[in-house]
């Protein structure tokens, strides 16, 4: 499969900007955001520092054909914005469920990107769900009120180990249902 395009992976159009697949050109957006400690930091799976070799490792997972996770960019270049705003994802779990993911480029942040791409994803619904699950840190409530606004219900305190901050982090989990 290209690094260019994943063409089994819907394009999600709103207001603002396009929901696209990640491709090979992104590389360096990537590099630049995700190395941000500010990003890292709020997410459990992004490394602080970022590695030699994680971006082009990231952007090959995201092309192979047998991926855990569809992952689009957030890419508002059709009306001459940033072609890279952030990116948010969909993990494939059992019974007919995900969990979506999310991040916002520092230069994006509180302007309502986050709000449209999780709310524009959940209605476009690509992998059929019938739930949707998403878990953020509990130092990051502007998250939190991104998945209250677009629909999806708090169901309990966890945890999770984030790489960034080398410790296990406390998280709010919150639950949509489509079907």
């Amino acid at each position: 499969m290209s690094l260019d395009t994943l063409s089994d992976q819907p394009l999600v159009e709103t207001d603002r900007f396009v929901l696209r697949p990640v491709r090979l050109s992104d590389l360096g957006a990537l590099r630049m955001y995700a190395g941000d400690a500010r990003v890292a930091r709020m997410t459990a799976s992004i490394p602080h520092p970022l590695p030699p070799g994680a971006s082009e490792a990231f952007i090959e997972r995201c092309a192979a054909a047998d991926r855990e996770e569809d992952v689009w960019v957030m890419d508002a270049s059709c009306d001459g914005g940033a072609e890279f705003m952030g990116q948010i994802g969909l993990t494939r779990m059992d019974r007919n469920q995900s969990e979506i993911g999310y991040w916002v480029a520092p230069a994006f942040w509180n302007t309502g990107i986050a709000s449209d791409a999780v709310r524009a994803l959940v209605e476009a619904n690509p992998m059929k769900n019938d739930t949707i699950f998403a878990s953020v840190f509990q130092d990051n409530p502007a998250s939190a009120r991104v998945l209250v606004n677009c629909g999806f219900e708090y169901i309990g305190d966890a945890e999770t180990f984030s790489v960034a901050r080398a410790a296990k982090v406390p998280t709010w989990t919150y639950i949509r249902r489509l079907g």
